[in-house]
């Protein structure tokens, strides 16, 4: 299939994300592709689906596009209130996600008669720096917290959002990226849409200075969305380690098939 996702590469279709794992357990399908912020209306989105799928898929590729576009605008209002919790300038994080490059990824987790023995996704933490996560009434979604994991059952009309490592580190640890899972059904199909908001790939990442300073110390080093991107793509399974691993250029076990 030409829609087939390459190995390494973050766009496309994908079964299980095989090129990433030593065993071949995620439960799951992906579809993903690029959305390019933009001042106004734009059409990357209805470019790619149009040219993956076909001009019959062009009023579907509309549709993204438009979601895209909300979810943009969402996300930049939520790094408001993020800039405001920390005593940051308002603005701050809200300019430097203004020209960024998001994420779009639709997920489909087939039933699973033996769903113990599988996961629709491993244990992973989002390198992302915030995810805005639609899901259906099936639910599967934990996160760890207190040495257990917990589900969060879907709630009609509301979104789930998930700091990621990026944001970890541009909020100089005071945020913490979240440890989730997604578990399958044995009945029943469940489908959601992730969209992961980014910065530009060439941004530097770092905490504002007058965060640094109240709290006296840099708790990760400079590193720019590209770098971690393509870290957690070819040689690291995002964990609550990610960002620090970067640092040090160790690899996982678990996308390289060695230990580190």
């Amino acid at each position: 299939m030409a829609l087939m996702r390459k190995p390494g590469d973050l766009f496309g279709y994908s079964g299980a994300h095989a090129d990433r794992f030593a065993s071949k357990l995620p439960w799951k399908e992906t579809f993903s592709f690029i959305y390019e912020h933009a001042d106004g209306p734009g059409h990357d989105v209805v470019d790619y689906i149009t040219s993956a799928l076909g001009q019959d898929f062009e009023e579907a590729g509309r549709v993204y596009q438009k979601y895209c576009e909300e979810m943009k605008k969402l996300s930049l209002m939520i790094m408001e209130l993020l800039a405001i919790s920390l005593g940051v300038e308002r603005l701050h994080f809200r300019q430097f996600f203004e020209d960024g490059s998001s994420i779009m990824r639709l997920n489909n987790y087939p039933s699973c008669k033996d769903a113990g023995l599988t996961l629709g996704t491993g244990p992973h933490c989002d390198p992302s720096s915030l995810t805005i996560l639609h899901q259906d009434n099936v639910g599967g979604l934990e996160i760890f917290l207190d040495n257990k994991w917990i589900a969060i059952p879907p709630h009609p009309d509301s979104f789930v959002v998930n700091i990621g490592d990026t944001f970890m580190a541009l909020s100089n640890g005071k945020y913490k990226s979240c440890l989730h899972r997604a578990v399958v059904n044995k009945e029943r199909v469940r489908r959601s849409f992730a969209f992961f908001m980014n910065p530009r790939d060439d941004k530097t990442v770092r905490p504002p200075p007058d965060l640094v300073r109240r709290q006296e110390a840099r708790q990760y080093p400079d590193f720019t969305w590209s770098d971690l991107r393509e870290f957690t793509q070819k040689h690291y399974r995002a964990d609550a380690n990610t960002s620090k691993a970067l640092s040090t250029g160790s690899r996982s076990e678990e996308t390289t098939g060695f230990p580190p």
